[in-house]
Parts: structure tokens; sequence; C-alpha cells
């Protein structure tokens, strides 16, 4: 699956100013509501703050990848929030969070969330994406990105 299969210019926010955490988490929970009418804000906020308790989603290097598991998501939804400032994320290397890419998928969704999840890390992983990213003016060229970055992916 194409992160950009996920992914849709109405659910990417660019040089936003979130003061915490939890504000970043509203911020993504805005986002993917509005393109889930059979789910509410709050229980996409619940349900990634729900996994946020089990273990910070911060990968380290600026990225988090807040997810969940949602009962009635036909199908996987991701939305991206790039920040002008990082916030704390009790992220692994402790390092404020300056990109968040949350994903929601349906509850039943093991091993493509797995995939997915895999797929994001791989992707961020790349120092050169990110500063494009933490770059972009705005949700059609933080779209594009992604498009130009799966039609040339880096070769292993």
């Amino acid at each position: 699956m194409h992160i950009t299969e996920l992914l849709d210019p109405d659910r990417i926010a660019c040089r936003q100013s979130c003061a915490s955490k939890k504000r970043a988490l509203e911020k993504l929970s805005q986002l993917l509501g509005a393109a889930t009418p059979a789910l509410t804000e709050g229980e996409i906020f619940d349900a990634l703050v729900g996994r946020e308790r089990l273990g910070s989603t911060g990968l380290g290097r600026g990225v988090a990848l807040p997810h969940g598991r949602m009962p009635g998501l036909p199908r996987p939804l991701g939305a991206l929030l790039v920040l002008e400032e990082g916030v704390d994320f009790d992220a692994v290397d402790q390092q404020p969070v300056d990109i968040l890419f949350a994903l929601l998928v349906p509850e039943e969704s093991t091993d493509e969330h797995l995939q997915i999840l895999a797929r994001l890390a791989e992707l961020f992983s790349d120092p050169e994406f990110c500063r494009q990213l933490r770059t972009c003016p705005d949700a059609q060229t933080g779209y594009h990105l992604f498009v130009q970055r799966e039609s040339h992916p880096l070769s292993a």
C-alpha cells in the first residue's frame, strides 16, 4: 500500500503551532474526524491517547507516529501534522517532535497495521524527506512530497 492511498491534502496541516502533545493529538483528531463521518473527533482522540499511554509513538529525530485501531473504520486513514516548533512527546531520543503522522486502521487490520507502520518508519527515517516536510509551506506541497517519494523510492 502506498502512503498516498492513506493521505489526502485535506488531512495535512503544515506550519502549525501546538503547545503540547495533547494539542497536537487534538489537531490530528480534527483532521481525521473530518474524513470519517462514522467516528467523532473525541473517539479518535481517545484512541490516539490510549495508544500513547502504552508507550510513546515518538520514533526519534523529531518524528512521531500516533496510531490506533478503530471499530467501524472501513479502511486505513492517515493525517500529517508539521509543527513550527517541536513539542515534548516522550520520544525515544528525548527530542521534541515536530512531524506527526497519525494512522487509523480498522480494528481487525493487525497485519496491515504493522506493514503500514513499518513503511512509515522507513519513509521518515530519510533525513532529506523530513527536512523537506519541515519546510513545507502548505498541504498541497506536503502531499506532493509523498507522491514524489513514492514514485522515486530510495533503493535499498
